[in-house]
């Protein structure tokens, strides 16, 4: 069983709906207890950096994440949550993360170092292509997913960069190390593609449990 954390800033209505087409079993919970019924956990995000971590840090979330994550249960943060896994971000002030992988957040620039502007948030489709080997990419082939956000990862560690995007910079698109996984596209908005990857993410929860 998959629990998705409910902080008061995920999707967790569409997250919920994928995991239900999949028959995946899960449950969406703020409480600790209830939560640690849960074989592996998703972090949706959705908004502010520093209001996300706040809201962990005063329910003591952040807490739990890091207890749950070194007994080996896997974890896959979704957008927000996904940049929520690094050291800190820049965004409205330096904040820190739950410091689960190398790197920072920081916001797209918005000018080409030709001077040339494009839009911020990066919004829309983009092509993924991969650079390391995951149980996240099992019969997964190279396509498009969906993104919408204005910061990005800049990773400390290239090897924890399993596969990236292009806009104006390299964006990091999916992030892992162990079982610590993290996309920064809407897995559950990107049609057959993001629906495999977390199809292969419950696998990954399923066979931890052993």
């Amino acid at each position: 069983m998959i629990g998705i954390i409910d902080y008061g800033m995920g999707n967790l209505y569409s997250v919920s709906k994928a995991l239900e087409r999949l028959n995946v079993p899960y449950i969406v919970e703020s409480d600790q207890d209830k939560l640690r019924q849960a074989d592996g956990f998703i972090l949706p995000g959705v908004g502010s950096f520093k209001d996300a971590m706040h809201i962990l840090t005063e329910t003591k979330l952040d807490s739990f994440i890091h207890e749950q994550v070194a007994i080996g249960k896997p974890l896959l943060g979704i957008c927000l949550g996904m940049q929520l896994l690094f050291e800190g971000s820049e965004e409205n002030g330096l904040t820190s993360g739950l410091q689960l992988l190398p790197g920072r957040v920081v916001r797209f620039a918005g000018m080409t170092k030709e001077g040339k502007r494009y839009k911020v948030p990066h919004m829309g489709w983009n092509e993924l292509v991969f650079h390391q080997p995951s149980p996240l990419f099992d019969h997964v082939e190279r396509g498009h997913v969906y993104f919408v956000h204005s910061y990005y990862v800049q990773a400390d560690d290239p090897t924890v960069v399993l596969a990236s995007a292009q806009y104006d910079v390299e964006v990091p698109a999916v992030v892992g190390r162990g079982t610590i996984f993290g996309t920064q596209f809407h897995p559950e908005k990107s049609g057959k593609l993001g629906m495999r990857l977390l199809q292969n993410y419950a696998r990954v929860v399923e066979r931890e449990r052993g």
